[in-house]
């Protein structure tokens, strides 16, 4: 599962009846970015208490990240 599609997959799980959810990558030189798009009424559900969410979606995607030797990932939770 190509990393991109794992953090879209991630989030749609948190908001599941939420359609404008956009999930993209960055170019970038050394590390691989990964912006994602909600609602700015959604923001809460995907940051989570003290950002636990947040960051636990980052760990799975940086586990995957490693188990296929891609490097360093950074994921950027934005509102639309």
């Amino acid at each position: 599962m190509e990393l991109v599609s794992l953090t879209e997959f991630l989030v749609k799980q948190l908001l599941p009846n939420i359609d404008n959810i956009n999930v993209e990558k960055i170019d970038s030189y050394s590390d691989i970015v990964i912006r994602v798009l909600v609602p700015n009424e959604c923001m809460s559900s995907i940051i989570g208490k003290g950002g636990n969410i947040a960051n636990s979606i980052r760990t799975v995607v940086q586990a995957a990240a490693y188990n296929r030797k891609l490097g360093r990932v950074r994921i950027n939770i934005d509102s639309l």
